[in-house]
């Protein structure tokens, strides 16, 4: 059985139901992330794990105990928001120790564990300040090991990093990670961010009005994504109308192209819809590949975007800035390569 099993969960406020019949099994020591659109319900689903949210109906299984009837200190999970949430009239060694003191432990092992969570988080020396007195990178930690000192058996984050510059996002997105795989402890990660899901990740939940588009590793939601809005929010990608010509062929604008799979029982006139990443896109040599004409070139630093007219659409390529490479000109007819795999026959939302 896994460490945590949703079957059927459902939220509905009044009238309108927010997640519908959400089910997923994790595993224990995983780090699964909700990832999604502002309103997919991924916040929610956290909330019931958590207890903030009463379910409308379905079932929270948590190490094989059934804890939707629950209050939320008695889940055993611990919590990090968005807004940090740290008592400001604490310091933050106050702060880590409040969940021990409400659990009645001794001053000693209460002293002893904030000692060890302010060595985990690389701050022993700040234990007498205040909140107020920490940078925002150095609040997400406190609240972090605040989450851990209690030893929850699964750890919730709440968008936990929305608020820190880019800089700080990176920098602190791994120094989650590391620590979780440290621990071992199952970690539900909610994010908007698809950079941070994806690099942080065992697994992905994509959700889409209050259901999971789809489920999979960050490798499978990226280079194989079930349908059109998995596609367009995971990632940069080329939406592209073809039209069948056999199974393994399609039409896009009137050039022929090759598809390795998602043709069969598509017969010949069917319209399709086609997904192809930028960075699989490349500028044919010889004459060999589908015509087009430059729209647009745009410097992006490390990576030079071009984007391609073809007859009716466009198509975006990705490449590596190669300061010995000779970058594309408006206007300039050109042939755009990629493969028959690269190519993904997307289905219906």
């Amino acid at each position: 059985m896994s460490f945590i099993d949703i079957r059927g969960l459902k939220k509905a406020f009044g009238a309108t139901t927010v997640v519908h019949d959400f089910d997923l099994s994790i595993e224990k020591g995983e780090f699964v992330s909700f990832l999604g659109p502002s309103g997919c319900g991924k916040t929610t689903i956290l909330r019931m794990i958590a207890g903030f949210e009463t379910a409308s109906g379905g079932s929270i299984a948590i190490d094989g105990r059934e804890v939707g009837h629950l209050p939320p200190a008695k889940r055993d999970v611990g919590m990090v928001f968005q807004s940090y949430a740290l008592f400001p009239n604490m310091t933050v060694g106050e702060n880590i120790a409040f969940g021990l003191k409400i659990a009645k432990k001794s001053a000693a092992e209460i002293r002893d564990r904030v000692g060890e969570m302010l060595a985990i988080i690389k701050l022993p020396q700040l234990a007498e300040r205040y909140p107020w007195q920490l940078s925002g990178g150095q609040q997400q930690r406190v609240a972090l090991a605040r989450a851990l000192a209690v030893r929850p058996q699964v750890l919730l984050l709440d968008e936990p990093l929305s608020a820190l510059d880019a800089k700080i996002r990176v920098s602190l997105r791994e120094e989650i990670r590391s620590l979780q795989r440290e621990l071992g402890i199952t970690t539900i990660f909610v994010t908007h961010d698809q950079e941070e899901a994806l690099s942080m990740s065992d697994r992905v939940v994509v959700m889409h009005e209050g259901r999971a588009a789809q489920v999979g590793t960050p490798f499978e939601v990226y280079s194989y994504p079930k349908n059109r809005f998995v596609a367009s929010f995971v990632g940069t990608l080329n939406l592209l109308e073809g039209e069948v010509i056999d199974t393994g062929r399609l039409s896009l604008d009137g050039a022929e192209v090759p598809v390795a799979r998602g043709l069969e029982g598509r017969t010949s006139g069917d319209k399709v819809t086609v997904a192809l990443r930028p960075e699989t896109v490349s500028l044919g040599m010889n004459g060999h590949g589908v015509p087009g004409i430059v729209e647009s070139v745009a410097f992006l630093g490390a990576v030079v975007r071009t984007r391609v007219r073809l007859e009716q659409q466009t198509i975006t390529l990705d490449a590596f800035n190669q300061t010995t490479g000779r970058t594309p000109q408006l206007g300039e007819p050109v042939r755009l390569v990629f493969g028959a795999d690269d190519l993904l026959v997307l289905g219906e939302d």
